[in-house]
């Protein structure tokens, strides 16, 4: 369902009507925004786009960014009402007779904590309703499970001769994303990061090496190896300083 320009009154039977059914609702007109609740703000009259989703949440977008200019989070109440001039609220159960000249109110509502968020339409452009179904999740690639994933189906993509022997192994530190052992029999720590790493990285890496050395009998040999896209130069000299391994490693395999 949609309208365009629609009067105050139909608007709002358009929005209840969405809001009875669990659609998600869209608005498109120049509006001012009052947030009350952790702090007061009020956004002064402007066009702007709202979208009133089923599970509660709200968000204002203006012409720029990706974030919303204000917003209330999934678990919200929504309500649309007509405002007289004299500021009393003509609501859902109103005969129908509303003057057009009334403005048309979306506020949604939160309850723990108390917080309100008020949209005050002064003219409305387009109004739609959507009945949405969409049973997938969200497939994530590039993730370090899938750093992970390619270690463990091809470990020589880490080097010739390596055996991975444990995942999530713990230490005092941290779990080891990796633990196996070289060609030659000593112990490999491997931490994995998808993204360029800095000195971080370098410092999370160490601590696990030295939490297992004390674990380990005193002549272990422990070589540590992150592996990452890419390190920054400070990340580098670090791992020199600290005779530490890195390896060149996207997440997923290149096409």
């Amino acid at each position: 369902m949609t309208l365009q320009e629609p009067t105050p009154e139909a608007a709002r039977e358009t929005i209840a009507a969405g809001f009875d059914r669990e659609a998600l609702v869209t608005v498109f007109g120049r509006c001012t925004v009052d947030y009350d609740g952790r702090a007061t703000s009020r956004l002064e009259a402007g066009e702007r786009h709202v979208m009133f989703k089923p599970d509660g949440a709200a968000l204002v977008h203006t012409d720029e960014g990706q974030q919303p200019v204000n917003w209330q989070p999934p678990g919200c109440d929504h309500e649309v009402f007509l405002e007289d001039e004299d500021g009393s609220e003509d609501g859902a159960e109103a005969s129908g007779d509303a003057g057009d000249g009334n403005a048309l109110c979306m506020r949604s509502l939160r309850s723990t904590p108390e917080e309100r968020l008020l949209i005050t339409f002064e003219h409305i452009m387009q109004v739609s309703t959507f009945t949405v179904t969409d049973p997938s999740e969200l497939s994530l690639s590039g993730t370090e499970a899938d750093l992970k994933a390619r270690i463990l189906d091809e470990p020589a993509l880490l080097e010739p001769g390596f055996t991975p022997l444990a995942t999530e192994r713990e230490t005092p530190a941290g779990a080891v994303d990796i633990y196996g052992e070289d060609a030659d029999g000593r112990t490999v720590v491997v931490e994995l990061k998808r993204r360029r790493v800095g000195p971080d990285a370098v410092g999370q890496l160490r601590r696990y090496i030295d939490a297992l050395e004390r674990d380990l009998h005193a002549d272990a040999a422990i070589r540590g190896v992150l592996v990452a896209p890419s390190v920054t130069e400070r990340a580098k000299r670090l791992l020199e300083r600290d005779g530490l391994e890195f390896v060149a490693l996207e997440p997923t395999a290149e096409s």
